[in-house]
């Protein structure tokens, strides 16, 4: 099969052949039709995710049809998603229905070979293969493994979003994008933040309120910007992008007694945050990471009945040639922004 593989930390990438891998006994075999270029696989290139197991096979967002399932043969034939965490099903964790915090998880792209490849190898399929309806395309199924899910459970479970409460999302990126859509189908009001034109173009067609920013903008300014709009402060930040800065205004930028989600991966193992306002104003400071499978059928419901558009986000499709390209790139000064998919047949 083609694929795309680098052998060192950011180091270059090849388009290569390599074997089709074997699925595990319990596990399901997946030609890729649709894969997510996303953030999370420009940290694992950059070495800044330790799990990255070399050499790598990038990408984890994907949506395919199973053409081997060896315990389960009535899978054969299904369009699915799976999500980026893959889950061992027994742990404690996954006991208890949080199988996104699985301690024994398993994630293609980093640990095991990714999705920027013809086909994909999932193991656990009985808690990692969510079916498609067919009323969702593949271009909408392929972000549902990582971005669009990411953002539905971080507004919907974590930080439980209700009508009429403004969102601040800061970072108009994949991830940035999906929770406008998510918060404008929970009634809420997005206010999307971001240094691209461009982004907060589509932030704005998609029904956000914006706030133009520069590369040098404090948190404090940050926030200042926005409480001009609100005084009292937003109800609900979600950094989207993961940036200290981003993550210190968006607390800067709650009303009292508000909540702050942490949804982007940061770089550093440490990030400060302004702990005198989150404790003399009880904000709740709370992490988000993917969705498990078994959370999958309302966002697939919301999708199927259009509620949700995650296709509306493609800004491109890209061949495995592009897509290389693409990634080692993605953070440059105007860089596209949305959703861009790779299809790997080409």
């Amino acid at each position: 099969m083609r694929a795309l593989q680098y052998t060192s930390v950011a180091g270059p990438v090849h388009v290569v052949d390599l074997p089709v891998p074997a699925p595990e006994r319990d596990g399901a075999l997946i030609s890729v039709t649709r894969t997510g270029l996303c953030r999370s696989d420009w940290h694992g290139w950059q070495g800044h995710d330790s799990d990255t197991v070399l050499p790598c096979v990038p990408g984890h967002e994907f949506t395919g049809t199973v053409v081997e399932a060896p315990a389960d043969p009535g899978l054969v034939g299904s369009r699915v998603v799976v999500p980026f965490v893959m889950a061992c099903g027994r742990c404690p964790e996954c006991v208890r229905g949080s199988a996104q915090i699985c301690r024994a998880q398993r994630q293609p792209g980093f640990t095991d070979p990714g999705s920027f490849a013809e086909f994909v190898a999932v193991p656990a399929a009985a808690v990692n293969v969510v079916p498609l309806p067919d009323e969702v395309t593949d271009d909408a199924a392929a972000a549902l493994g990582c971005r669009v899910a990411t953002a539905w459970r971080a507004l919907t479970a974590v930080a439980q979003v209700e009508p009429g409460e403004s969102v601040l999302i800061l970072g108009a990126g994949g991830v940035g994008l999906a929770a406008v859509q998510i918060a404008q189908a929970l009634g809420a009001t997005p206010i999307a933040t971001d240094i691209s034109a461009h982004a907060l173009s589509i932030a704005e067609s998609l029904g956000a309120q914006t706030v133009s920013l520069t590369p040098h903008d404090s948190e404090e300014e940050i926030a200042g910007q926005v409480r001009t709009a609100y005084p009292e402060g937003v109800d609900v930040s979600v950094d989207a992008l993961g940036s200290p800065a981003l993550a210190a205004a968006g607390v800067l930028a709650l009303r009292r007694g508000g909540r702050h989600v942490q949804v982007g991966l940061l770089d550093a193992p440490r990030t400060p945050l302004p702990l005198g306002r989150i404790i003399a104003h009880e904000i709740a400071l709370l992490g988000s990471h993917g969705m498990a499978a078994s959370d999958y059928p309302a966002l697939l419901d919301a999708v199927a009945a259009g509620r949700l558009d995650p296709a509306a986000l493609v800004t491109a499709t890209l061949d495995l040639a592009q897509a290389a390209t693409a990634l080692v790139t993605m953070t440059d000064p105007g860089a596209p922004r949305g959703i861009r998919l790779i299809d790997p047949t080409r």
